[in-house]
């Protein structure tokens, strides 16, 4: 098993979240998260003062899916949460060791 985490943009979630149903997954956790990559936040200006956000809004996206299904959750994210502006995040994959459904007791890949 793996999870995958992306870091996407917050209005892509709806699209993310579509994606990732129609190919089957139907559970993900999402966290608001702050963070910048080569933009480096950015500057506006209210009134005559002006406002640095060195840190974005971003959501962070887990899903925990078979190994053999990593690949098309890569895919499927990746298209939903892409704009093809700067910023659009990333997408890493991690090993588990481990699912437990809390309910039922059932382990890995029943718990999925």
């Amino acid at each position: 098993m793996k999870v995958v985490v992306a870091i996407i943009k917050p209005f892509k979630l709806t699209d993310v979240h579509s994606a990732l149903h129609a190919i089957g997954v139907d559970g993900l956790t999402v966290y608001q998260a702050k963070g910048h990559g080569h933009q480096k936040g950015h500057s506006e200006i209210y009134g005559s003062v002006e406002y640095v956000a060195h840190y974005l809004a971003k959501l962070r996206v887990e899903v925990i899916v078979p190994e053999e299904q990593v690949e098309v959750v890569v895919k499927a994210v990746a298209d939903a949460a892409r704009t093809g502006t700067t910023g659009d995040g990333k997408i890493y994959v991690q090993p588990v060791d481990s699912v437990t459904r809390i309910r039922t007791g059932d382990r890995d890949e029943l718990a999925l």
